[in-house]
């Protein structure tokens, strides 16, 4: 269960940054995060990367603690919500809703935190210059290519 929480947390939005940080409302934490990836890191290891989309639900790669191999979470829509000033987490199942600040850190990052627990925090940073979804990718390389590569090399030497 705890496992799922730091899922939450990390896909969901938190806050508590530096001294030029922004604290975010609900409204602009979601037109500052939503439709973008991000990648991520939180406080006790875990990583991964995803995006946020208009009906509160999470897609990406999570890999926990740092340990094992990452793997694709996807959450249902509603999964991230406001619930009065506060961006909140819910997961069915789960005995309470945990509940986010955001500070924006810079143009492409944010840190959050679990509300009141400054201790429990991830970094996000956007992913890349477009806005499309990249969450995993497989490209093999075709046999043509493979022999035009190793000509060019040749060629060039």
């Amino acid at each position: 269960m705890r496992s799922i929480l730091l899922a939450a947390a990390a896909f969901t939005l938190a806050g508590v940054g530096a001294a030029s940080a922004q604290t975010l409302s609900p409204e602009q934490a979601k037109a500052f995060v939503v439709g973008r990836s991000f990648a991520f890191t939180c406080f006790e290891g875990t990583r991964g990367a995803g995006r946020i989309f208009a009906d509160g639900s999470v897609a990406g790669t999570l890999t926990m603690r740092s340990q094992g191999i990452a793997r694709y979470v996807r959450l249902p829509p509603n999964t991230v919500r406001v619930r009065e000033e506060n961006v909140c987490g819910y997961i069915e199942g789960m005995t309470f809703e945990p509940c986010f600040t955001v500070i924006k850190t810079s143009p492409t990052t944010f840190r959050g935190t679990l509300a009141g627990v400054d201790t429990m925090w991830c970094e996000f940073v956007r992913e890349g210059g477009s806005d499309r979804p990249r969450v995993a990718s497989r490209r093999k390389q075709h046999k043509e290519e493979s022999s035009s590569a190793v000509t060019a090399e040749s060629a060039a030497e």
